[in-house]
């Protein structure tokens, strides 16, 4: 099975920046990955999500505000987190998308204090 470990996640305030990391056990990203958050008394969202050809989606939420993006040398998916919000707080996972979908990791938490 895949292996998906995130980390990167931390208490900021509000406006801060993070830079959240996905470190997988293969070279998966070609095909087609995933950032989802998941909220106290909500359903997990998609975040934002990249295709192997390079081509991304974000969920209207971030959009402008969050930028994902895979160093496939490296088995490495990022989610780059600028001008956050305390709505943004939320546990944060990688996995696939459309249709690909392995074991899901620990997660990462982000908290964005007001």
């Amino acid at each position: 099975q895949v292996q998906l470990v995130e980390s990167g996640g931390g208490l900021v305030q509000a406006g801060g920046s993070l830079r959240l990391s996905c470190a997988a056990s293969g070279s998966i990203f070609r095909i087609a990955m995933a950032w989802y958050r998941q909220a106290p008394g909500k359903q997990r969202e998609l975040v934002a999500s990249i295709l192997g050809g390079g081509s991304t989606y974000y969920a209207d939420s971030v959009k402008g505000r969050f930028t994902i993006s895979t160093n496939n040398a490296k088995n490495t998916l990022y989610l780059q987190m600028n001008s956050l919000k305390p709505e943004d707080t939320a546990v944060y996972h990688c996995n696939g998308a459309h249709g690909y979908s392995y074991s899901w990791g620990q997660g990462t938490q982000v908290t964005v204090a007001s």
